[in-house]
């Protein structure tokens, strides 16, 4: 028997991927907001319904050209009741709950389970503002009844402990088709999402996956899908680099000349799902689309909404997120930088393989000489157009440790700084501002606690990483035993209290929650992060 090489095998996988076509920024219908014009803004503005979301989700049940012209014609009349109109013109929007019933487990873990179909759907026709995917794919849970490109990632966590590798391949599935449709994953399968993307997890998605499958067999066929995330976030660079200006799209050129990137969004105008909350926010700028590109780009960050980007921590009207140079984001790229140059090497592609091994050193060399900050131990943001750090202590700070670029020493006064200032009884709280905003304190979320872990064991702060994790699952543990349900957030504060704050009303489910808790429970934080130990210094 024949024993076939393996690099043989990996460059045929290569090339017969890389032989489809990409198709990029293929035209979809417009976003509700473009499309209905007039009426969206009436609708929105008026709040026919509580949270703006519902409006953008429904499905029109005739043509949206029709819907106008009725809409034109029959407002003139003193009796018009736009609520009336919009209920018998629109699909009443259904929210993603889980009806499996609480009461009939004992273990979380058994109903989380159970729970994987109510939070399933499948869009195999694009519809209103849906867009369709090929597969069926888990919903975070409540008002978000669509896939999301970061939740993706955690979910997929629980996913693969729960054995359900049908829905975390067809996510994954799911991802590549909209790099192949749109040249990038977009926040969510939404034409209105078709702006902006979220933070860059996909190479953390192929690795999941490839754990289980086999490096090669999983890894190298979707380079290509790789490159295309890399291209979203650096395109132009060098053109860039050759420029005068300061930033550019999703660039920002630091004081060594070098460039990191930035969350960004092309457009310019209020979110269709936060319209009127946007309206609001911007009311009192002096520059209204500079206000919506802040308010989209933070919606990219995932961060929505932070004081990290904010000028005035208790002031939503001065937020300035593409004014700051995001730790997270550039970490993540760090880490794809360096996952490019390790694929290209595998195919002997040398030249390309030290070109990304090029970009991973500078980026790393930059990250740590403006946003490791000496005195405090700890790293920030950066806010380009002063020229210095952030004072924003949050969870953001432990990327550089997920993501395998400080040194041991930083490492060891990070997980200080986490111990005294961000270590509560439910876990780690966001940040260290309590603002109102859901991504500051008192909350926790999944997936920070998730990253905060595996930085920590990748550098052998286990016990630190115990403490945090064994109080994250006896929090959902225990809100689950009082609540009957898993939650978006937590008062890591208060455990008995489900997280609070933010733009909508708490939501049940939770994909992320139920996928991290998942992967937890089962030490795959263990079996991941033993196989990127940072080696000693």
């Amino acid at each position: 028997m024949t024993t076939k090489n393996p690099l043989k095998v990996s460059l045929k996988l290569l090339r017969s991927a890389a032989a489809a076509t990409v198709r990029v920024a293929e035209p979809v219908k417009k976003s509700p907001d473009e499309a209905l014009g007039e009426l969206f803004q009436i609708v929105q503005l008026s709040r026919v319904h509580p949270d703006g979301k519902t409006f953008v989700d429904q499905v029109p049940n005739q043509t949206v050209r029709r819907i106008v012209k009725l809409y034109e014609k029959q407002s003139a009349d003193p009796n018009f009741n736009l609520t009336t109109f919009i209920n018998e013109h629109f699909a009443a929007f259904v929210a993603a709950k889980v009806d499996t019933p609480a009461s009939e487990y004992s273990d979380p873990e058994a109903y989380i389970k159970a729970t994987w179909d109510s939070l399933t759907r499948n869009a195999p026709k694009s519809t209103g503002s849906l867009l369709a995917l090929p597969k069926p794919y888990v919903v975070p849970g409540g008002r978000f009844s669509e896939q999301y490109y970061w939740d993706t990632y955690f979910t997929m966590l629980g996913l693969e402990t729960s054995g359900r590798y049908d829905l975390s391949e067809g996510m994954m599935n799911n991802a590549q088709h909209m790099f192949t449709k749109f040249g990038f994953i977009p926040t969510g399968n939404r034409t209105y999402y078709l702006s902006r993307s979220q933070p860059p997890f996909f190479l953390h998605m192929v690795r999941l996956i490839a754990h289980r499958k086999g490096h090669h067999r999983y890894l190298l066929p979707r380079l290509h899908y790789l490159m295309l995330e890399y291209s979203y976030w650096t395109r132009n660079t060098p053109e860039f680099l050759n420029m005068s200006k300061a930033h550019y799209r999703r660039l920002v050129k630091m004081p060594n000349g070098q460039a990191l990137s930035r969350y960004y969004d092309g457009k310019s105008t209020a979110r269709p799902e936060m319209y009127r909350d946007d309206v609001e926010a911007a009311a009192e700028s002096d520059d209204k689309k500079r206000t919506y590109r802040h308010l989209r780009a933070a919606a990219e960050s995932g961060w929505d909404f932070s004081s990290r980007w904010f000028a005035d921590p208790m002031k939503l009207s001065t937020i300035r997120t593409t004014e700051v140079v995001p730790l997270d984001l550039n970490c993540l790229l760090y880490e794809l930088e360096l996952g490019l140059a390790e694929a290209h090497r595998k195919i002997l592609q040398l030249p390309q393989a030290k070109y990304y091994e090029t970009k991973a050193k500078r980026r790393r060399e930059t990250i740590n000489k403006y946003l490791w900050d000496e005195k405090a131990g700890f790293y920030f943001d950066w806010h380009e157009p002063s020229g210095a750090r952030t004072d924003v202590w949050s969870l953001a700070g432990v990327f550089p440790l997920y993501c395998g670029l400080a040194s041991h020493a930083q490492a060891k006064r990070v997980a200080a700084a986490l111990e005294e200032k961000f270590l509560k009884s439910g876990g780690a709280v966001s940040t260290l501002n309590e603002t109102g905003q859901q991504w500051d304190w008192p909350n926790g979320w999944a997936p920070l606690q998730w990253v905060t872990i595996i930085g920590l064991r990748r550098y052998g702060l286990d016990t630190l990483a115990d403490s945090i994790k064994y109080r994250w699952l006896a929090a959902n543990e225990a809100f689950f035993a009082s609540r009957g349900k898993f939650v978006e957030k937590y008062d890591v504060i208060d455990p008995t209290q489900r997280g609070g704050g933010g733009e909508y009303d708490p939501q049940d489910g939770f994909g992320w929650t139920n996928g991290v808790f998942m992967a937890l429970r089962h030490d795959l934080d263990h079996k991941i992060a033993k196989n990127q130990k940072i080696p000693v210094d």
